[in-house]
């Protein structure tokens, strides 16, 4: 944990923001009061979940308006100490959770001179809990305590325990198959197969002392994996007409849906070749009547049904979609952001995998699908942008049925007004409308609110402030942080530059998770 060392620095005008920004699921204010209670528990909930940040000195909105919520830490600034102290004493895992604190100049409610403190949460890879007090999430404004069966839903959707290590109970013989004698071969394992596996760490001895597979090595290696676990493990393909799904009952599936199982190396495969061949069959007709025609780059196709193939969560029974549009590719994997990973900082963390084992396993095949270098991601969004494609657009929870997380590729090509746009909000950190008809030579308002309202559908844009009429709303990336004149004014130097990292405005439920 590093504490901010430099001068404090002064800012009403940011802490006028402050004021404005409602408590959401990032973003929550204290007084500096003597139950710590409730704020450790709002740290612990931050890690938890998404991340999130905390304002200590400020009153709820409820109970005061204005400058008058502005008490500060004077107003028991020896508590300020405890606090730091107790989140030390009390909070578990501490050496793992990530987070920051500081401390903002500015103008009390009483008009004199004080500060406000800065409690930065990322999310974290470990589990939090406080001593004597339980273990918490975040909900939209509020913090709830678990059950002990959520704490462990809550380790298996975060990665700290996986499927993929428990023990099945099936032969050994089910698992000598091709792929395991083309897998042997590969590493010169010479031993009988469970003796092998029993080395390589993919069985392990159960409580009666028998050696028994993993879950891995079944889903390596067997020819039906999801029939010998009992579990939905397989990848189901389906093609639609259009770009919607029709729930009438006339469905407007081009053919019924294809379910690909086997070894997961199997699945990657022809899943790939399946989704390559769809796509390049036929005609595609948009929503107008006129032919689409599709042109994802088969890397990017074939590394996105990878990662989801490696890093689901086998504890949920459910399988992989792959849903197909005339405009978009839908890769929807069961389960949540494994350890740190947000829709954020997906480009930038590298690698952090739920499923080691399998992982570890795919790499030493002879063809192996993954080469497990943390580029993958990367990868995809270099070359859609290569292509002149979208980016990749990745959703989670809130934007899904289920538990899952998915990654959208669109078919259309990225127009240079997204460029520049795009290049504009790397700059400033957000972009209204008056900007887009700017980039766009025009004075046509409806026409840059209709480009605004495409990329916001697609994902690619988020709504800095819902409230506001469309002219003077702002818009930035689901990655990106706002508070954009500080940007501007303190770029990365000390603490704004900290700051602006982690502050941002949320448009109702958080779609992209992540401080």
């Amino acid at each position: 944990m590093a504490t901010q060392k430099a001068e404090i620095p002064f800012d009403d005008t940011l802490v006028d923001d402050l004021l404005r920004q409602e408590e959401s699921r990032t973003f929550e204010v204290k007084r500096i009061g003597r139950k710590f209670s409730r704020t450790l528990e709002s740290i612990v909930a931050f890690a938890n979940t998404e991340g999130g940040l905390l304002i200590i000195g400020l009153e709820d909105p409820e109970k005061a308006v204005g400058r008058e919520r502005v008490f500060g830490l004077q107003e028991k600034i020896e508590n300020w100490d405890e606090l730091r102290r107790l989140i030390r004493s009390r909070v578990t895992e501490i050496d793992n959770l990530p987070y920051k604190i500081f401390e903002l100049g500015c103008t009390l409610g009483n008009g004199s001179k004080g500060t406000l403190g800065v409690i930065r949460i990322d999310k974290s890879p470990a589990i939090h809990s406080i001593v004597n007090d339980g273990t918490w999430i975040r909900l939209d404004k509020s913090n709830r305590e678990l059950t002990a069966p959520e704490i462990q839903e809550l380790m298996f959707a975060r990665g700290t325990i996986t499927a993929e290590s428990q023990l099945a109970n099936i032969d050994f013989d089910l698992l000598e198959t091709d792929y395991w004698q083309s897998y042997a071969s590969r590493r010169r394992l010479t031993r009988p197969i469970a003796n092998s596996m029993y080395h390589i760490g993919l069985a392990k001895k159960d409580n009666g002392g028998n050696l028994r597979p993993t879950k891995a090595a079944v889903l390596l290696f067997t020819e039906e994996p999801s029939g010998l676990l009992a579990s939905k493990a397989a990848i189901r393909v389906f093609h639609y007409r259009g770009i919607t799904i029709d729930a009438r009952p006339e469905t407007n599936l081009l053919k019924p849906p294809k379910t690909i199982s086997g070894p997961i190396i199997r699945q990657i495969q022809d899943a790939a070749d399946f989704v390559v061949q769809e796509l390049a069959e036929g005609i595609h007709m948009g929503p107008l009547g006129f032919e689409i025609v599709q042109k994802y780059p088969v890397r990017v196709i074939k590394e996105a049904i990878t990662n989801a193939a490696i890093h689901r969560d086998y504890h949920i029974n459910a399988d992989i979609h792959i849903r197909l549009f005339s405009d978009r590719i839908e890769i929807e994997s069961p389960g949540l952001f494994v350890g740190p990973v947000t829709i954020d900082n997906i480009q930038a963390i590298g690698t952090h995998s739920r499923n080691p084992l399998i992982v570890n396993g795919l790499r030493e095949f002879p063809s192996p699908p993954n080469i497990d270098a943390g580029e993958g991601v990367r990868m995809m969004f270099d070359t859609m942008r290569q292509a002149k494609l979208y980016p990749p657009v990745y959703q989670s929870k809130e934007r899904t049925a289920r538990d899952s997380v998915m990654v959208v590729l669109g078919n259309q090509n990225m127009p240079s007004a997204w460029r520049q746009v795009s290049s504009y909000i790397d700059q400033n950190g957000w972009i209204a409308n008056k900007h887009v008809r700017k980039i766009l030579r025009t004075d046509d308002t409806l026409k840059a609110s209709k480009f605004l309202k495409e990329w916001v559908d697609k994902g690619l844009l988020i709504v800095c402030n819902p409230d506001e009429g469309t002219r003077v709303r702002k818009y930035t990336k689901p990655e990106k942080r706002l508070i954009e004149k500080y940007i501007a004014r303190f770029g990365d130097r000390g603490f704004m530059g900290a700051f602006n990292d982690f502050f941002s405005y949320r448009p109702g439920k958080e779609t992209h998770g992540g401080i």
